[in-house]
């Protein structure tokens, strides 16, 4: 059994993580941890686990670092952008591995955190080293690394449908992202901006050509070989969870529609979890799934193109994908307790 802890097992994304890891066939979890909800019974703070949990697992707690780490083979740390940079550090040198879920590994450039995260980055020596962890792109090196940096959500989906266009000439300098996300991605802590009232109703951008996911979304992208700019235009949608990332193009070389799918069904063909269709995705065939939908449309009239993806923001954009890394991580299966159809209606 491979002995887990998540830190930040209050917030949605450590919420997810109990969801998936409570029944995987190859975990035992050993601490969950929620600094400011410590001593809480687990129940309360997700009604979902009533009689799921096992009874040493019934309170959320507080735990050193280093006891954590001596308990555990892999930490999951769901934390706020600059506190998991304080506290992976010490898992590492006590030989723990870490799944970090939040953003503090993810950009290479130690200069890009000032910039887009708003904090100076303490532990430059580590972005280095951190794998990128997007497992249908870099298994090899997930496999044996000692820290994963869990990607962004509106990142796995728009590199999911990018990447291999690029990788094969199709698309050009620029693209434009025009991605929609459910609520839940902006967290559990209460905003006027996600209450029911303002939310309701309403679909709205945010954060326009200023998202800190965009450096992230170039830097994924820039792997494929060709460095394209990406101008990400972020929607706030009035539903609970899912992303639904439409991503436009103009192709540098003739292609239709037929032809830049098979060219992604023939890249994903050995991905458990990339759905390559023929109709348009939607977020509710991903729902509560660690599924990514995607698709391509060339417009032959104007000459344009979209590479479309849906995937849940809190599955395949957070918690799930994390348990997938996990699994290349350990030599099991990539689908070990995620292998489940998607919550439709």
């Amino acid at each position: 059994m491979i002995r887990v802890s998540i830190i930040g097992a209050s917030g949605y994304a450590g919420g997810e993580l109990l969801r998936w890891l409570q029944t995987h066939p190859a975990v035992e979890i050993v601490h969950l941890i929620a600094d400011t909800r410590a001593g809480e019974a687990v129940d309360r703070v997700w009604p979902s686990m009533r009689g799921l949990n096992s009874s040493t697992l019934s309170t959320l707690s507080t735990v050193a670092p280093e006891t954590i780490a001596s308990d555990s083979d892999l930490v999951f740390a769901a934390l706020p952008a600059g506190a998991a940079m304080r506290i992976i550090p010490t898992l590492l040198a006590e030989g723990a591995r870490v799944v970090d879920l939040g953003p503090d590994f993810r950009l290479k450039d130690p200069a890009s955190y000032p910039t887009w995260y708003g904090l100076d980055h303490d532990r430059p020596e580590l972005l280095a080293e951190a794998v990128y962890g997007l497992p249908e792109l870099k298994s090899t090196a997930i496999r044996s690394a000692r820290l994963v940096a869990n990607p962004g959500c509106y990142p796995t989906v728009v590199t999911l449908a990018l990447f291999v266009l690029l990788r094969e000439g199709l698309v050009g300098d620029t693209v434009i992202v025009d991605a929609k996300s459910g609520v839940s991605g902006a967290g559990r802590t209460p905003s006027q901006g996600t209450s029911f009232s303002e939310l309701d109703g309403n679909l709205r951008p945010y954060a326009v050509g200023e998202h800190r996911h965009t450096p992230e979304i170039e830097q994924a992208l820039a792997d494929a070989g060709t460095r394209s700019q990406v101008f990400f235009v972020p929607h706030l949608a009035p539903m609970t969870r899912g992303i639904l990332a439409s991503c436009y193009f103009s192709p540098q070389q003739p292609v239709d529609s037929d032809r830049a799918i098979d060219l992604l069904r023939t890249a994903y063909a050995d991905s458990p979890f990339i759905r390559v269709l023929d109709e348009l995705p939607q977020t509710k065939a991903t729902l509560a799934s660690n599924f990514c939908d995607l698709t391509v449309r060339v417009d032959e009239r104007t000459g344009q193109a979209a590479a479309i993806g849906a995937i849940d923001n809190l599955g395949k954009g957070a918690a799930g994908q994390a348990v997938q890394n996990m699994n290349v991580m350990f030599d099991l299966p990539e689908t070990e307790g995620l292998w489940m159809s998607p919550v439709y209606p």
